[in-house]
């Protein structure tokens, strides 16, 4: 089996259920399609926003990926537990959920996207990611994997910023899978900093304990299905923890480098409540004004 090609023992039918409120069939079909026309309404504009400097494209960017989670109806809250760097290449890692993930990881850090090759031929997301410059991988050729390596290595030693979920399958959020350490020897290579950040979805009134099933794509789950589960289940709420980075400083080998990213994002939550330095919700999402306490 290549390395690219791990798998997950997530099911739609074991894990993807919701448990709380629901919605009912009419404002759920009205999420549905707000949800639908922001996303393609970010497709249409792709070009001309990459016409713009960097700050400003970064800016719509961040709005535009706010605004999707919420479209259909899914609040967010994000927590800095350190200070965004100001320049250079940097490796963004996190645990993968959900289709939800992407937009949520665009808004506070918006990057370039580490994905699989087959993403290019998905309904609306396929078009968005190509255009917004995304490194497509072919998972299932191992002698794809040193070029794959390079891709990424290359974009880094640019000053981008590379977003990777290297658990390389969705979970659903209960467990989480081992992290694979082919994109760590592009930061190593790069040497690019490592940034970990960790996705937990919950339903209303729920800070821990079981994951919220409803946003889980997992398995062979078609994403029609997936989408309008998410606008079925009411009181979903995204939580985004964007941690310390971890420096690369070349004594770490690829997969210790590996083993030390998933031991950040998989942390308990609670574990992270003491070191937590900033707030923010949907309504006052804004990484450059953090909400300190």
């Amino acid at each position: 089996m290549s390395v690219w090609l791990p798998v997950a023992p997530c099911t739609p039918d074991g894990c993807a259920r919701h448990t709380g409120a629901v919605r009912a069939p009419l404002p759920a079909a009205a999420l549905l399609l707000a949800g639908c026309a922001l996303v393609l309404l970010g497709v249409a504009c792709v070009p001309l926003v990459r016409l713009l400097g960097a700050v400003p494209r970064g800016r719509l960017t961040r709005r535009w990926a706010r605004a999707v989670p919420r479209a259909f109806g899914v609040r967010v809250t994000v927590r800095r537990h350190a200070p965004e760097p100001a320049a250079g290449g940097e490796l963004v890692v996190a645990n993968h959920i959900s289709w939800l993930d992407i937009p949520l990881i665009a808004s506070v850090l918006p990057g370039r996207m580490v994905a699989k090759s087959e993403i290019r031929r998905w309904p609306l997301l396929g078009p968005l990611a190509t255009l917004g410059g995304t490194l497509f991988i072919e998972r299932d050729r191992l002698r794809a994997l040193p070029a794959a390596v390079r891709t990424v290595a290359a974009a880094l030693r640019s000053g981008s910023r590379v977003v990777a979920f290297p658990e390389g399958s969705t979970w659903c959020g209960r467990n989480g899978g081992a992290f694979r350490p082919a994109v760590f020897q592009a930061a190593i290579d790069a040497g690019a900093t490592v940034r970990p950040v960790r996705i937990a979805y919950r339903t209303a009134g729920r800070c821990s304990g079981p994951a919220a099933g409803a946003v889980a794509f997992v398995g062979s789950d078609p994403l029609a299905a997936s989408l309008w589960r998410v606008v079925r289940a009411a009181g979903l709420t995204a939580q985004v923890d964007v941690l310390a980075p971890i420096p690369v400083d070349g004594e770490d080998g690829r997969r210790t480098l590996a083993r030390r990213a998933r031991a950040a994002v998989l942390e308990p939550v609670d574990a992270l409540l003491p070191r937590q330095t900033a707030v923010a919700s949907d309504r006052a999402n804004r990484p450059a004004e953090s909400v300190h306490h």
